[in-house]
């Protein structure tokens, strides 16, 4: 005759998340990464456009960019 033994387990987890002043630095810190990279990426922009203006035109922005690098 077999013997079998019946065990009931009961398992809990508990999980605490907890934000620390790093954790608070941290995004703080991507925040202001990419708030600076958008504000570099939107100066290059006007950049470029400014340059367009003052050149007349893409062709002439480039000519004037060929001659001011060859010292023409």
């Amino acid at each position: 005759m077999k013997e079998t033994t019946r065990t009931r387990q009961k398992s809990e987890f508990r999980t605490i998340e907890k934000t620390g002043v790093t954790t608070e630095i941290s995004k703080v810190s991507v925040v202001m990464v990419g708030i600076f990279g958008v504000a570099v990426g939107l100066w290059s922009l006007a950049c470029l456009v400014g340059g367009l203006v003052a050149a007349g035109g893409p062709f002439q922005l480039a000519a004037g960019w060929f001659k001011a690098v060859s010292g023409i």
